[in-house]
């Protein structure tokens, strides 16, 4: 049975869970992909899939109220099996047909039991469907963990390295034959040395640490988007880029997917939410606020600075300006490994869960606890070796396997849920927790939106090659 939560908070104080789960590193990534596509298609951009993510959030919210009702079902039905076990081994099934969906555990579409994405594939997908889905998993969280290692490695390299010129080839200090990327690497390996022990673990993110990571979030965030702002207003518009650039709309896809990613935490964040039926109404006006935050960080940075950085963070140490703007500046340039810092041991410890559920089913041992932390760092720090693209990393990871995770996981959950409950309640019981996009034209509107999106950042990909 999955987990019922006893820690419940108001409806308000989830949402802000959520806002802050979402934005994320992908918002770092945001201006610049944003600058490639052009103002305009930015713009359409970021409105279109932070509607389609949506959209898909609220088929997660009713395919995990579905697994609700199921799984009271089932509880109602062993129960009454276990009472009636003289008789009831030959009319399990006909007891399951006719079980009253509102029984002595109250109602079961109240969400109240925190069931995970994991535990609904299992719910609803045959044993393929639960293989491929971790498998897509496990693939977004591996990505997850390159940038943020990348991110981390990148923002050091740059406030470390002291030359003017910002190549990779160039050196790190006049003088010095030690280059910028041989900088990067190093941060990168010494990131990884510090933090993956921690995954030998099972180390858990305090919530003192939570809230340390949230007050570091919204001063950055405030202080970026201010400083553009007094950028705008002291020196004037520095770019003028055209409003729509096609060749840069595949990659900002894969970066928009990203930066709208909360799907396989909702459980988590929705099940102690106490009065869930202020959800219809909260859910959208802090999508509404996440799309209105990132179009203003993202056309400020646009208009304010005539070259973006992959990072954002990273366009403020060129900045010039006293010695209270200085310290901004360096806080802002080493905000990503103040806050990642504490979310890469968290994400490496959920990838190497997922792998256990994948390879050993729960059969663990001893070498089995040895090699899967090894396997879920080092692949990952590989390819954050190999490259110090955090854009590419964002677009890559978005595009393919968050579309995954975003768009065709909770497609393929809530078309199942909607089957089972309707074969196990005849009676057509009303879901409160329902999508208001019911129709089947929304789920197929919603694959089409993803492969469209995923072809065209293919041909982007095998063009650059």
């Amino acid at each position: 049975m999955p987990e019922t939560t006893q820690d419940e908070y108001p409806t308000w104080l989830g949402m802000v869970f959520v806002f802050n789960l979402i934005i994320g590193t992908g918002a770092l990534t945001l201006p610049a992909a944003f600058a490639r596509s052009g103002w305009l298609g930015g713009t359409v951009m970021v409105i279109l899939v932070g509607f389609v993510s949506y959209v898909t959030v609220t088929f997660v919210i009713e395919a995990m109220a579905c697994a609700n009702a199921i799984l009271h079902l089932r509880s109602i039905l062993k129960r009454r099996v276990a009472r009636d076990r003289s008789g009831a081994s030959d009319s399990d099934s006909e007891t399951a047909e006719n079980v009253p969906l509102v029984g002595e555990d109250g109602a079961p579409f109240s969400l109240q039991s925190r069931v995970e994405m994991g535990e609904m594939a299992t719910i609803f997908f045959s044993g393929t469907g639960v293989a491929v889905f971790y498998l897509c998993l496990a693939i977004y969280l591996y990505g997850d963990l390159s940038i943020y290692a990348a991110a981390i490695g990148t923002s050091l390299k740059d406030v470390i390295c002291a030359s003017n010129d910002t190549t990779d080839g160039a050196p790190c200090w006049p003088g010095y034959t030690m280059t910028r990327l041989d900088c990067y690497r190093l941060c990168v390996v010494g990131t990884g040395l510090l933090l993956g022990p921690f995954v030998f673990f099972n180390v858990q993110k305090t919530k003192y640490i939570q809230i340390l990571t949230v007050i570091f979030r919204w001063c950055a965030f405030t202080a970026m988007i201010a400083m553009a702002v007094a950028r705008l207003i002291q020196d004037g518009v520095q770019a003028h880029p055209p409003p729509l650039i096609p060749t840069g709309i595949p990659s900002l896809f894969g970066t928009c997917i990203y930066s709208f990613m909360c799907h396989h935490s909702l459980p988590s964040l929705l099940a102690p939410v106490r009065e869930k039926r202020h959800l219809s109404w909260q859910l959208p006006l802090d999508f509404l606020l996440i799309g209105c935050f990132y179009l203003l960080l993202s056309l400020t940075g646009v208009l304010a600075f005539e070259h973006l950085d992959d990072l954002y963070t990273l366009n403020f140490l060129e900045t010039p300006g006293g010695a209270f703007t200085r310290i901004v500046d360096y806080f802002l340039a080493l905000f990503p490994v103040f806050t990642l810092s504490a979310s890469l041991p968290i994400v490496a410890i959920t990838l190497k869960q997922n792998l256990e559920a994948i390879l050993v089913a729960g059969r663990r041992t001893a070498f089995c606890r040895a090699l899967m932390p090894l396997l879920a760092l080092v692949p990952a720090f590989a390819v954050t070796l190999l490259t110090s693209s955090v854009s590419g990393l964002v677009g890559f990871t978005g595009s393919y396997a968050g579309a995954g995770v975003q768009y065709l996981t909770p497609v393929a959950l809530v078309f199942c849920a909607r089957r089972q409950v309707a074969m196990l309640l005849p009676s057509n019981p009303i879901n409160p927790h329902r999508s208001p996009f019911q129709s089947p034209k929304w789920l197929l509107l919603v694959l089409a939106w993803a492969a469209l999106g995923i072809t065209l950042v293919t041909i982007n990909f095998i063009n650059d090659k």
